[in-house]
């Protein structure tokens, strides 16, 4: 396997949202990056992510083979079996880094069973996300699970915050996935499930009126989405995809908006640093 291949069967170019949402997580459970939990924790949720995305292209290689022939499994750079190992060791390795977290921090087992669900989530959505018509809440879930890996590893039970933040993260998801499953098509079906896109904008409203430098995080969040939206109703060649990855570099942006609300203004601003590394990446590396 070539590191190019490595790259690309892990789109890397996202993992910059791993990590802010893992910072959110740690912001709202009262955690700092000073300490060395933070470090395990994003070793463990990055090999969750690569990993989540090695098992995807393996379990799609028959389905890739006709759509996206390319792709490193169907254009036969690297063996089905060997990415499906690979994708495995890694979830095995980021589950006892959880249990590391949780042995170095005294919250004992919760962080390495919160990092067990996490994988069993990573594995049912890539065994049965196609056609299922409820993956793009299980991929939302995923996501979700990172923000509550990274509370549980600094407080338990995981505050009431944070649990809200999951629940917003996990209607952008929804929408986001939705649009995604869509983009192989040229258009989109339905667009009733966006409605889910502004739940985080609504609620990221209600927060700037207790933290008001929250607005300034607010409006790029909000304009970021018009953006994404602008290309689903132009439906030009290429602007489904366009939006996908749009949609995906938000999520940092939606993390600073969460971050900003608790005053931590540096630590949004590092949010905003990781969707601009997104963007960034994307131009290397694909991103859907």
């Amino acid at each position: 396997m070539s590191f190019a291949d490595a790259l690309s069967l892990g789109r890397v170019s996202n993992l910059p949202t791993v990590w802010t949402n893992m910072l959110t997580g740690v912001v709202l459970a009262d955690g700092t990056l000073d300490d060395a939990r933070a470090w395990l924790l994003a070793a463990a949720l990055s090999l969750f992510y690569i990993a989540g995305m090695y098992l995807n292209d393996a379990f799609d290689a028959d389905i890739d083979a006709v759509e996206r022939p390319e792709r490193p499994i169907p254009a036969g750079r690297v063996r089905r079996r060997t990415v499906f190992a690979a994708g495995y060791a890694m979830l095995a390795v980021a589950i006892a880094l959880m249990v590391a977290a949780g042995s170095v921090g005294g919250t004992g087992p919760w962080p390495g069973l919160a990092g067990c669900a996490l994988a069993g989530v990573i594995v049912y959505y890539d065994w049965h996300h196609k056609k299922n018509p409820f993956s793009p809440v299980i991929m939302g879930i995923s996501r979700m699970l990172v923000y509550i890996c990274a509370g549980l590893v600094f407080v338990v039970p995981t505050p009431e915050g944070l649990t809200i933040a999951a629940f917003v993260l996990l209607c952008y998801l929804i929408g986001l996935t939705y649009v995604a499953k869509q983009e192989n098509l040229g258009h989109i079906r339905n667009m009733w499930p966006l409605a889910f896109l502004a739940v985080p904008v609504l609620y990221g409203l209600t927060l700037i009126v207790n933290a008001p430098l929250t607005a300034i995080f607010w409006l790029a969040f909000s304009g970021w989405i018009l953006v994404a939206l602008f290309y689903l109703r132009r439906r030009n060649p290429g602007d489904i995809p366009r939006a996908v990855v749009s949609l995906i570099a938000g999520i940092a942006l939606l993390d600073a908006v969460l971050i900003a609300a608790t005053g931590a203004t540096g630590y949004a601003a590092l949010a905003v640093l990781g969707f601009l590394l997104t963007l960034t990446l994307h131009r290397f590396i694909a991103g859907t």
